[in-house]
């Protein structure tokens, strides 16, 4: 069944004393807004509709190309919200399922569900769950899968406050008949607002038939403070980990491992304690990532091995069984195959040929401070400890850098390299140099 997603993100979001717009707090290194994208393009979405409002031009800007905007001028509450998408979605014949862009967690199988029960003959279909303390929840007033109302919590008696089927929000009808139904909703209640889930009461008094899906609690959370965000990171963190496993790969001590939401493993990855991943990594099968490494905008190809305290930033590719070792920093480098950069190193914009070898303390010396600057190693070169190569040079392959040689032109195939001061020894003269220090120290 065809449907679009209506997301409502117009919020400020008061409590999270920010200058940013509530949706745009990251979750996983990736803005709230990001995770419903996301989760409703993979159930399928035809259209992506976000309504925005605070901070307006900046969400737009950040989901351009992959949802369209609507603005709401007036925040009156979330039948406002949602009624606002009633142009973009003129003429759309499919269903509308109204998301929230600070509930960042509402899983696709929840959605094909709801469009399941659509499929099933239910008129208007509404998403309940059963939280272990209801308090300020809005109460489903249900019969089994028939639902005849949805009451806020402040609103509701005494006895639907004892009802534990509790309304997440999320609301499918057929678009021409959702924005039918929020036309009808008034704002005669305690805080004054058009609720969306007014139109269950509507549809049913009308004769529509309604139904409800229930989903995993954890669906439900919600950021409004800086303590749920945190929150809300740990529920999307205990995901994250559980799904890795679940693909193949082994987490050593899974609840210190921090993943994106774009972090990608393949089968048989062995991830150790204290990895940190942030957006745009891909680790291929069989590669080992050490503990206590940093890795962001990078690939680590098959067999690979990097760490531990190994930092790789955007532009870092790692490739087959190539090995980055302790305190090893790269960006905007290619790496490649069963190439070594075993410890304390910096490569900065680079190529680094198959099988080369980068000693202990070489730094690419690639910025002159206006420009950045390329250079390339071809393959089976060795570059000795302490070295610094200047860039831009080019190195050819099986060639050999001594150690503590500063590189500044570039080096034929083959070609050995001397370039450091010469050694000159002084007979007596360091001792009697340090007992004329020590003298002056007393």
């Amino acid at each position: 069944m065809e449907f679009a997603s209506i997301i409502l993100a117009a919020g400020k979001g008061s409590r999270m004393k920010s200058d940013l717009p509530k949706v745009m707090h990251e979750v996983g290194h990736a803005p709230m807004i990001d995770h419903v994208l996301k989760s409703a393009g993979e159930a399928g979405a035809a259209r992506q509709i976000v309504v925005v409002g605070f901070g307006g031009e900046m969400v737009a800007a950040h989901v351009n190309g992959r949802a369209e905007t609507v603005v709401q001028t007036e925040l009156n509450g979330t039948g406002g919200a949602a009624l606002e998408a009633r142009a973009a979605l003129a003429g759309f014949a499919g269903d509308a399922i109204v998301l929230y862009g600070d509930g960042p967690f509402v899983t696709p199988d929840t959605m094909r569900a709801v469009l399941a029960k659509r499929a099933e003959g239910f008129d208007v279909v509404a998403v309940g769950f059963r939280p272990d303390d209801p308090s300020g929840y809005g109460r489903m007033i249900a019969n089994g899968d028939a639902l005849s109302g949805i009451v806020e919590h402040k609103d509701c008696s005494a006895v639907q406050r004892d009802i534990t089927l509790c309304n997440l929000g999320v609301i499918a009808a057929q678009a021409e008949l959702l924005f039918e139904l929020l036309d009808q909703v008034g704002n005669d209640n305690a805080s004054g607002e058009y609720y969306l889930t007014d139109v269950i009461g509507l549809a049913h008094r009308a004769g529509k038939r309604c139904g409800v899906v229930e989903c995993p609690a954890e669906e439900a959370t919600s950021v409004n403070s800086r303590a749920q965000l945190a929150a809300a990171e740990a529920v999307f963190q205990a995901r994250a980990r559980r799904a890795a496993m679940e693909k193949g790969a082994t987490l050593q001590a899974p609840e210190t491992v921090f993943f994106a939401l774009d972090t990608e493993l393949g089968a048989d990855v062995t991830i150790e304690p204290n990895v940190v991943f942030g957006p745009g990594v891909s680790v291929e099968s069989g590669a080992r990532i050490r503990a206590f490494s940093h890795l962001e905008g990078c690939r680590v190809a098959k067999g690979a091995i990097v760490g531990p305290y190994a930092r790789l930033r955007p532009g870092a590719d790692i490739n087959a069984g190539g090995k980055v070792g302790n305190f090893v920093e790269i960006k905007n480098a290619v790496v490649g195959a069963g190439a070594k950069i075993n410890h304390l190193s910096y490569v900065g914009d680079a190529e680094i040929g198959a099988g080369s070898n980068i000693g202990a303390g070489v730094i690419f010396c690639n910025y002159d401070g206006v420009f950045k600057h390329h250079s390339t190693l071809g393959e089976r070169v060795f570059v000795g400890s302490n070295s610094a190569l200047v860039s831009p040079v080019n190195i050819g392959d099986d060639a050999l850098i001594g150690t503590g040689s500063v590189v500044i032109k570039d080096v034929p195939a083959g070609d050995l390299v001397l370039a450091r001061a010469q050694q000159v020894n002084k007979p007596g003269r360091g001792k009697r140099l340090m007992d004329r220090l020590r003298a002056r120290k007393k």
